[in-house]
């Protein structure tokens, strides 16, 4: 059975949700930005918001006292969130190879 989550923990539970996906947000601009750029800098601050990312998912299945496949999903989801920006990045650089910069 899940245990629910408590009402006093109700607001930390919407609020890291929140900032999971506010976050993962952030880290696909900044992956894509030092992408465009080429900075190293930049990787390591992408580097930094996903280590950022999976403490809000630990919090987030922490809090809501996730276990079994669900634990297993949100594992899942936080390795999504590391290699879907690579993927996009790759996908578009093949299909736009072709494109002429003027």
């Amino acid at each position: 059975m899940i245990e629910p989550v408590a009402l006093s923990d109700f607001f930390i539970s919407f609020f890291s949700a929140a900032m999971i996906i506010l976050i993962a947000a952030l880290y696909a601009g900044i992956y894509t930005w030092a992408e465009t750029t080429g900075k190293n800098s930049l990787f390591y601050w992408a580097q930094a918001v996903y280590l950022v990312l999976l403490g809000f998912v630990g919090l987030f299945s922490f809090i809501n006292h996730l276990n079994g496949y669900w634990l297993t999903l949100t594992v899942l989801m936080a390795i999504g969130y590391w290699w879907m920006p690579r993927l996009i990045w790759r996908l578009c650089e093949s299909t736009h190879a072709d494109d002429i910069h003027h």
